[in-house]
């Protein structure tokens, strides 16, 4: 075994990727960068009915938008493959049938309405539900009448009792706990598949995994694997557990909460490296309050700064970093994000002129679809309010304006000037009702430059809807 560091993210392709899935997968590639060793991306398909191929694809889709990058994987391939345990039945046969020579595994023929029967009436009992035992002590006989009726069994991994499992967690320190509590569990389903126990702690073994972090609901399975692995001779990683992300309710993340998968950020506008620096922050405490890129990520990611009390995921937090993203991005980047919102045939100048005059005043894409309105549109209604600032400047504000435009086109200083000399109004008397009859609005992008982008004959329209006196 290599004396390199390697950790991995195992995921299922059984739907999109999860925020908190993403962050563990974030983690386990910053600690590996960290440690100078691999990041391994290993699939866990061995549920056919609910694995599928576009869950795969969108899976390794979201995380190299990321900019997560994997050393081995199912896609580049690696000295311990196949990476996607649909594929690696062959090896799981071999190492089932070494626990079967061992005596440490037996067929259960137990139904799954008389195991929820048993798991009931040990919660009534107020007791912890675990497996019974009852096909552990079956003779031959009573095994080859129950096969008889053609119903295929499980096996079952047989739990030696009254002994002690621990193991130092390197997030949460050491951890105890007794056999006794574990009750005998499948390695193999009746379909013949590997269950998630076996294969995910066997994988770990033969892949060299030295650092399993990994989300704290895994943390009752770990005691299982360890049996499993020191049964089968193979060396188990470390084991960290940090604390699940919950909403601001404290409940674990869910759509009760609103988006929760990385595709849903996506589409709405999201940038990756602003959601990885919220996700980056989120149960590892960091010495670093400013952006980060990913490789200064890396260099600041601590073991000892990995949290156990759940991390809340803000979206107002990540809206915070959705700006610093935006203020660092590219021209062409942010053309390339907007791209879908803007007209049509728009030349390359207005585009880039337009880009850079609203990206500071927006945190996601369809906050730009007013001002693209304002623009290359109609005005939406002005409200009630804006109308007020509008009939309290009057027509004659108006019509002085329209003079002034036609003589100075699109130079607000020398148009505001005009019409501060005809009406005697400045400030905020002045500002305040060209925005609101050029926009539709009191806040915004700078209206010098917003006049600059705007149809003249949009702008004359505009200003002489103003300038007639309303009956």
């Amino acid at each position: 075994m290599s004396d390199a560091a390697v950790t991995r993210f195992a995921p299922s392709p059984t739907g999109s990727l999860h925020l908190g899935n993403a962050r563990t997968a974030l983690f386990n590639f910053l600690l590996a960068r960290r440690l100078g060793g691999r990041f391994v991306l290993r699939i866990e398909d061995t549920d056919l009915e609910r694995s599928a191929e576009h869950f795969l694809q969108q899976l390794v889709d979201d995380l190299r938008w990321f900019g997560i990058e994997w050393d081995e994987g199912p896609d580049v391939g690696g000295p311990h493959g196949p990476y996607r345990q649909a594929q690696r039945a062959s090896i799981y046969d071999e190492y089932f049938a070494r626990l079967e020579r061992t005596g440490l595994t037996y067929p259960c023929f137990c139904t799954p309405l008389e195991l929820d029967v048993s798991r009931r009436a040990q919660l009534a009992a107020g007791r912890p539900p675990r497996y019974a035992g009852t096909c552990r002590n079956l003779t031959q006989a009573q095994r080859d009448r129950k096969r008889a009726t053609g119903a295929p069994p499980t096996l079952r991994f047989a739990v030696t009792l009254g002994r002690p499992v621990t193991f130092d967690d390197f997030v949460r320190g050491p951890q105890h706990f007794a056999t006794d509590d574990i009750g005998d569990f499948i390695v193999r389903r009746a379909d013949g598949t590997a269950a998630f126990f076996f294969c995910n702690a066997v994988d770990d073994a033969l892949m060299e995994v030295t650092h399993a972090l990994r989300g704290d609901d895994h943390l009752s399975n770990t005691p299982r694997q360890i049996l499993l692995l020191e049964a089968l001779g193979l060396h188990a990683p470390r084991y960290g557990h940090v604390a699940l992300l919950t909403g601001a309710d404290g409940a674990p993340l869910s759509k009760r909460h609103g988006s929760v998968s990385v595709l849903e950020f996506r589409e709405r506008g999201f940038l990756p490296e602003a959601i990885a620096n919220h996700l980056f922050r989120l149960g590892h405490t960091s010495d670093q309050d400013g952006w980060l890129s990913l490789p200064e990520m890396a260099a600041h990611f601590r073991i000892d700064h990995l949290g156990r009390a759940p991390a809340r995921f803000d979206e107002v937090q990540l809206g915070h970093w959705q700006k610093e993203a935006l203020a660092r991005a590219t021209p062409s980047r942010v053309e390339q994000w907007l791209q879908p919102l803007l007209p049509a045939g728009i030349d390359a100048a207005c585009r880039h002129d337009f880009v850079e005059l609203v990206r500071h005043n927006i945190v996601l894409p369809e906050d730009a679809r007013p001002w693209v309105e304002v623009v290359f549109g109609e005005l939406p209604r002005i409200a009630d309010e804006d109308r007020n600032v509008i009939s309290e400047a009057g027509p004659q504000f108006f019509s002085a304006a329209v003079k002034a435009y036609e003589v100075h086109d699109a130079d607000l200083a020398a148009l505001s000037a005009d019409v501060r000399a005809a009406t005697g109004r400045k400030g905020a008397g002045l500002y305040a009702p060209l925005r609101i009859a050029l926009t539709g609005r009191r806040h915004g992008p700078e209206l010098a430059p917003l006049l600059k982008l705007i149809p003249p004959a949009v702008v004359r329209r505009r200003l002489e809807t103003w300038a007639r006196p309303t009956s």
